[in-house]
């Protein structure tokens, strides 16, 4: 059979409207379908069943009417009765279709208005599913476009199939575009909402320089060299962390490129930020000795439990290693992930010589002797009154000018003292209302019972009840830096893992959970680790 002039139009528009929004075609067929049969119910009435195809190939437009067959007819537009659908189909049953074929129709001006609109409608809407289908999976990725508008510092950019946005948070500071210029930016989202889908778009964000690295340095490409970690004060500075797995390989040298032209590269697109490239070191003090340059470091002091780490330069290396505003420190902590607190050698020096009063200070006291007593207590590397009472007796007198004797008096005092502060503190416990089985958590001593009266806590239920967190206290980065908040605690010396296990005690004393439980747990956390890693 030829095809009509109408059915080839029919056929014509469906391709047009497809290329044009770049969806398939049968969506465009089935949306004009779907306004055919609107219309069709706006002249057969709304309560009737019908059913429009449009064959892709030749156009022709089949219009027909489906009865329910049903025992008992409630709504006579939708429904026929079993006895008359079997006069006309002998093999129909209850619950099949009858379809009656419709004259076709010409559309008045409303009903094609109508019908225009669906259209327009679900284009839109397959138009929008395909560009959050295109575009979802491209997140990570640096994409260029061209400036379509500017709208109060945010700038339009249109992608060609899309258009994305980059707020003016996410613009390098000072930097102007106007409607034509050409943009490349880092997809860091795609979101899928009412309007359409909203790609996020930031010329900010760390992995953008990271990714320019990518396209610059084939190293980086090829996987030999990898990028560690990055932190951006944007327009200003920034810091990349680099390794190569290629002992022949320098990824410094690599990043950086002949008389600099790898980097420059990278410090043009960024509108001259200057750009330190960092050798990664898994031993964390030496990364982070490495991050602070071009300051030089005399000393570290790592603290790995609070992740924190006291680093100690030259007096006259001080604002270099600090930078303008903080802003050297403040990129090596990003970078590295580490807290880091900055003394001069005087500043150490001092803060040694009053620890060092200070724990002269303290034996005086608990120990009731004289200054000299004291400080050669101190001196010899003693922290503590419970290191001088539990520690063998042979330690004390082997120190110069010390004896026997003189060691079993400085122990049984030590032991006094200790005894009188545990008086002192179950004393207080008590006053406080906590009960005597907390005792039973292993681990828990008189001083910890009266920080927990303290926070309100008094029975081993109440302690259950608390997250490691509360105990030990927990750490949140914001503005780029690690802020510690202490927990129940925190001044006393619990690792993670010691209250983790005071906690289990407690919940398995209070029947929460049981040795099955566990063992469920762990062996859960042994599958996560041992799961590969995706991508």
């Amino acid at each position: 059979m030829a095809v009509s002039a109408n059915r080839l139009e029919l056929l014509q528009i469906a391709d047009a409207v497809a290329r044009e929004k770049a969806i398939d075609k049968e969506i465009v067929i089935a949306a004009m379908a779907d306004a055919i049969q609107k219309a069709a119910r706006s002249r057969y009435g709304q309560e009737t069943n019908i059913r429009a195809d449009i064959n892709a190939k030749t156009g022709e437009m089949k219009l027909q009417r489906l009865m329910e067959v049903v025992e008992n007819v409630e709504e006579p537009a939708r429904e026929i009765p079993i006895a008359l659908a079997r006069g006309r189909n002998p093999d129909a049953q209850v619950g099949d279709f009858i379809a009656e074929q419709l004259p076709p129709m010409d559309f008045g001006r409303i009903a094609a208005q109508s019908a225009k609109q669906v259209i327009v409608q679900k284009v839109r809407e397959a138009e929008r599913d395909r560009q959050y289908e295109e575009y979802k999976d491209r997140i990570g990725e640096i994409l260029n476009g061209t400036v379509k508008r500017v709208e109060y510092g945010n700038v339009i950019v249109d992608l060609g199939r899309g258009e994305a946005i980059i707020r003016r948070d996410e613009l390098i500071p000072r930097e102007i575009f106007k409607y034509g210029d050409r943009v490349r930016a880092y997809v860091y989202d795609v979101r899928r909402e009412q309007r359409g889908p909203q790609i996020f778009l930031s010329r900010t964000h760390p992995q953008f320089m990271a990714k320019l690295f990518t396209m610059e340095v084939p190293e980086i490409y090829d996987g030999i060299i990898e990028i560690k970690s990055v932190a951006r004060d944007p327009g200003s500075c920034a810091k990349i962390a680099v390794i190569s797995h290629d002992s022949s390989i320098d990824p410094v040298g690599a990043c950086v490129g002949m008389r600099g032209s790898r980097v420059q590269a990278v410090v043009g697109e960024l509108q001259g930020e200057k750009i330190d490239i960092i050798p990664w070191n898994d031993n964390a003090a030496s990364f982070i000795v490495n991050a602070l340059q071009p300051a030089e470091v005399a000393k570290v002091v790592l603290d790995e439990d609070a992740e924190r780490i006291e680093v100690v330069v030259p007096d006259d290396q001080l604002s270099l290693a600090i930078g303008r505003r903080g802003q050297n420190v403040r990129l090596a902590s990003q970078l590295t992930g580490w807290d880091i607190d900055i003394l001069t050698e005087e500043e150490e020096s001092q803060r040694r010589q009053k620890e060092f009063t200070d724990r002269s200070n303290l034996f005086m006291d608990a120990l009731n002797v004289d200054e000299m007593v004291g400080q050669v207590l101190a001196s010899e590397g003693f922290t503590s009154v419970e290191e001088l009472a539990y520690v063998e007796g042979g330690e004390i007198a082997s120190i110069d000018g010390f004896d026997e004797d003189t060691a079993e008096e400085i122990q049984a005092r030590a032991r006094e003292y200790l005894e009188r502060i545990e008086a002192e503190n179950d004393a207080k416990r008590k006053e406080l209302g906590v009960e005597d089985e907390l005792r039973e958590i292993p681990g828990i001593t008189t001083a910890m019972m009266v920080a927990l009266g303290e926070d309100d806590v008094k029975t081993i239920e109440d302690f259950a009840g608390y997250a490691v967190d509360d105990l030990v206290g927990w750490k949140e980065r914001k503005d780029g830096e690690n802020k510690f908040f202490t927990g129940v605690f925190s001044d006393f010396d619990v690792s993670r893992e010691e209250a983790e296990q005071m906690v289990v005690a407690a919940r398995m004393k209070m029947g929460w959970i049981n040795e099955e439980d566990l063992a469920e747990s762990a062996e859960a956390e042994a599958e996560d680790e041992t799961a590969p890693a995706e991508g």
